[in-house]
């Protein structure tokens, strides 16, 4: 019975040489499981910069703070929209720094663009800013109407202008427009988002720079206080009248 359940030399051999080949195969298949994932393709933003605008230029600073967005958006992946209250992100697909930093890239590239200012920076920057211009990232992704259809992509941007020095908002713009994408493919999504974006700017700068320099607190002159009245003059003290002698 102990002969049956031995293995030959020859027999144990090949045993353990086809072990040792099951092991390198499970273990090749492993690395494929647990392995790092394929590195994901990087889009660039790339939106053609607005032409030079007419207008002589203003004599202001202009701040551009980070945009807000929401967690979907505020990512590096590129958000697609399958129906109004799922959003999703396509695969293997990634921006090379989260949306709201190339959005803030853009807006100052465009500012440049425009010829019409010399001061502007990043908020971050903490430069002297009359101006501060913040945004709010409402959309900016491509929506599904069918699951196989081409996709329109949609870019909604709010943006505020507030005094730098008193904080206070002084003009509210709200621009919102849609591009149809050339084909159902992550590329023609990418080409669209840059035609909308381009637009949004264009649209954002214009505003901006078509408003009146920025209201400064002149520093009110003091009136001086009138000098109290003087008191009014005591009559002069007599002499004590001298009482009475006795007789």
């Amino acid at each position: 019975m102990k002969n049956d359940l031995l293995l030959s030399r020859p027999d144990r051999r090949l045993f353990l040489i086809a072990g040792s080949s099951l092991t390198l195969a499970a273990c090749g298949s492993l690395d494929k499981l647990v392995g790092p994932p394929d590195a994901p393709q990087m889009y660039v933003l790339r939106p053609a910069a607005p032409a030079a605008q007419p207008g002589g230029k203003v004599g202001w600073a202009l701040s551009i703070l980070k945009p807000d967005a929401s967690d979907s958006l505020d990512s590096s992946r590129i958000a697609l929209a399958k129906s109004e209250t799922q959003i999703d992100y396509y695969a293997n697909a990634s921006w090379p720094d989260r949306l709201p930093e190339l959005v803030q890239t853009v807006l100052l590239a465009g500012f440049e663009a425009s010829g019409r200012i010399d001061a502007v920076s990043r908020g971050d920057d903490a430069l002297h800013a009359d101006y501060e211009l913040s945004t709010d990232l409402r959309d900016f992704e491509a929506r599904y109407a069918t699951p196989d259809g081409v996709p329109t992509v949609a870019v909604t941007i709010i943006a505020h202008m507030a005094n730098a020095r008193s904080r206070m908002i002084v003009a509210n713009l709200a621009v919102t427009l849609t591009q149809a994408a050339s084909a159902n493919s992550v590329d023609a999504v990418v080409q669209a988002l840059d035609v909308a974006l381009a637009k949004a700017v264009d649209q954002i700068t214009q505003w901006a720079l078509a408003l009146p320099p920025p209201a400064t607190s002149d520093t009110a002159k003091a009136t001086p206080e009138p000098e109290p009245a003087p008191p009014p003059k005591s009559a002069r003290a007599r002499s004590p009248t001298p009482p009475p002698r006795a007789p």
